[in-house]
C-alpha cells in the first residue's frame, strides 16, 4: 500500500463525525499539523471494532500539532506539539506549513 503522504506535508484533520467507533480523536477534527512519519499500513481499526476484518489495510501516520493551535489557552512554548497516530481516511492535503 502506497502513501499518499510524506514527512514534512501538511494535513488537516477530515472535519465531521462519523457514528460509531472512531479512532481520531475529536479534538483533532479540523485541526491543521504536519506528517512527521509514515508509520505503516494496519486493517482498519474502525471496522476492526465490529468484527470486521479491517481490510483493506489504511496507512497510519504520525501527525505533529502546534499545542497553541489546539488548545485557546495554551501557555506554553511556540513549538510545542502533541503527536497523534492518524489513519490516512481521517487526513487531507493542507494546513500547516
Amino acid at each position: 500500500m502506497t502513501a499518499r503522504f510524506a514527512p514534512g506535508d501538511p494535513v488537516r484533520v477530515r472535519p465531521g463525525a462519523k457514528p460509531g467507533h472512531v479512532r481520531t480523536p475529536d479534538y483533532l477534527k479540523g485541526r491543521s499539523g504536519r506528517i512527521e512519519a509514515v508509520l505503516g499500513a494496519y486493517p482498519n481499526p474502525e471496522d476492526l471494532a465490529y468484527g470486521l476484518s479491517g481490510e483493506p489495510g489504511r496507512v497510519l501516520y504520525k501527525v505533529g500539532f502546534r499545542q497553541g493551535a489546539l488548545w485557546p489557552d495554551y501557555e506554553g512554548p511556540p513549538e510545542e506539539r502533541l503527536f497523534a497516530d492518524v489513519y490516512e481516511h481521517w487526513l487531507e492535503p493542507g494546513g500547516e506549513r
